[in-house]
């Protein structure tokens, strides 16, 4: 069994990321915890859902990667959800919504109005610049809403598949790999004995 590297760092040192990233997921108990998710308690806590199995890790990122574009708020919370229900890894769903956070929010919404608005044929919206007063910021919103939206479900989508299939492939791409190094380290050794017996 591997010991876990021990931190060096002194005490006050900046986080490595993934230990950044590992804080700001909730833990088991927190989910349980939660009064939107209490119905299911039971099944948040499940330990198969936390286990890094391919095929849940491969629903965790579609089901994250869906409700990152799929909903504004509470996305942890459906992700988490949503896991029970289709068996996938909690940790990684919950951990692929933040994608979507406060500081990419704009840039996500910006491309999604670009996406949406190739489908709809949407004339551009407002500049900046003409909107004045209440009705004005109302008219812009109104604009550039339907493409937006569109374009987050196409990303919502397209997303959760792209990333069930993405992970499902770097899975199957590594068993390959780790099998055909075992295969031609067989294939080595027994060359290197036949060697030795003739030699």
């Amino acid at each position: 069994m591997k010991k876990r590297k021990q931190n060096d760092d002194p005490p006050g040192a900046p986080l490595h990321w993934t230990e950044r990233w590992r804080a700001s997921v909730p833990t088991r108990t927190t989910l349980a915890a939660h009064p939107w998710l209490k119905p299911i308690a039971h099944h948040v806590l499940d330990p198969k859902l936390w286990r890094m199995h391919h095929e849940a890790v491969a629903r965790g990122a579609g089901i994250g990667i869906f409700w990152a574009f799929a909903a504004p708020v509470a996305q942890i919370l459906l992700a988490a959800a949503h896991s029970v229900w289709w068996r996938g890894n909690i940790p990684v769903a919950v951990g692929i919504t933040l994608i979507t956070n406060p500081f990419t929010v704009g840039f996500w919404l910006w491309l999604a109005y670009k996406a949406g608005s190739l489908v709809l044929d949407a004339p551009p919206p407002l500049p900046i610049g003409q909107i004045y007063g209440g009705s004005g910021v109302l008219s812009y919103l109104t604009s550039i809403g339907p493409p937006a939206i569109l374009g987050m479900g196409m990303f919502a989508i397209g997303g959760g598949l792209g990333a069930y299939a993405l992970v499902k492939l770097v899975w199957r791409l590594q068993f390959w790999m780790k099998h055909k190094n075992r295969a031609n380290r067989q294939k080595n050794n027994a060359t290197g004995n036949n060697v030795k017996k003739h030699g």
